[in-house]
């Protein structure tokens, strides 16, 4: 039976039906699926990298400790791009291996379980290394916004460094900018200190319902020191108020050295 199989595909062979494929052909195929797999991983190992990177040194997890009020500023700020990215090169991963002769060698679920758990130990190992910081460096030098829910504006929440405090509101800097915070609660707060106010944007405006000091957040403070810089003057276009106000401390710069004054005088 075998014999007459083989002869009846030699006879197609010779009669051009079938096509033979050169061993080079299946070398450079399987080289292909080697690649994009490796890729996918090694991609996957980074993505699960900046999320703990995120988790750990931005505001995000410090929300909870608010409360129930700190929950949406907490989903508000959630790195869900982050999370997607990971999602996709998990399954694009698994997918490449259904297409590779490991998926016929070895059971697929512990192939796929294996994967992961491999992505998620490397991805934690990285966190003991620079990787996380130097492509934070990378994306702020070049303007790519890979901690995307600091570089926004957030109807939740609010943090920042205190740069200037009146008697019911602050002026802290923040990633984008300088921003206004009201409050209506007597709290201990001073100059240069690392805040985070829950409550409700409303237009130019924040005001928090609570405000909490933090030691540091690592992140966030970076951001801002590369917004501001060492300028001792902050232009108009840093300052997230509203239009007159910006026109005011425009003009009163002409005239005054200190921002500070003319924040006092136009606010």
């Amino acid at each position: 039976m075998s014999e007459k199989l083989e002869n009846q595909i030699m006879c197609k062979i010779k009669e051009g039906k079938i096509k033979l494929k050169s061993k080079y052909v299946f070398w450079a195929q399987k080289l292909g699926l080697g690649t994009a797999f490796t890729l996918s991983v090694v991609l996957s190992i980074i993505s699960f990298n900046l999320i703990l990177f995120y988790l750990k040194e931005t505001d995000n997890l410090k929300y909870l400790t608010f409360g129930k009020i700190g929950l949406f500023a907490f989903l508000e700020s959630f790195p869900y791009l982050l999370i997607i990215s990971f999602v996709i090169l998990i399954v694009l991963s698994s997918y490449i291996v259904t297409k590779s002769d490991v998926s016929y060698k070895n059971s697929f679920s512990k192939t796929i379980i294996s994967m992961v758990s491999l992505i998620v130990l490397f991805g934690g190992m990285l966190t003991y290394t620079n990787l996380s910081n130097e492509i934070e460096k990378y994306s702020i030098k070049n303007s790519i916004r890979v901690l995307l829910p600091i570089e926004e504006l957030r109807d939740k929440s609010v943090s920042g460094i205190i740069f200037e405090k009146y008697d019911d509101n602050l002026i802290i800097k923040t990633p984008q900018g300088l921003r206004r915070v009201d409050f209506d609660k007597n709290y201990n707060l001073e100059k240069g200190q690392f805040i985070i106010s829950i409550g409700q944007r409303d237009d130019f405006d924040f005001f928090a319902r609570e405000i909490k000091i933090f030691k540091d957040l690592p992140a966030v403070g970076r951001r801002i020191d590369s917004r501001f810089g060492s300028n001792n003057k902050i232009p108009p276009q840093m300052l997230f108020f509203k239009e007159e106000e910006k026109e005011c401390v425009k003009n009163c710069l002409e005239v005054k050295e200190r921002i500070r004054d003319c924040l006092q005088e136009c606010r």
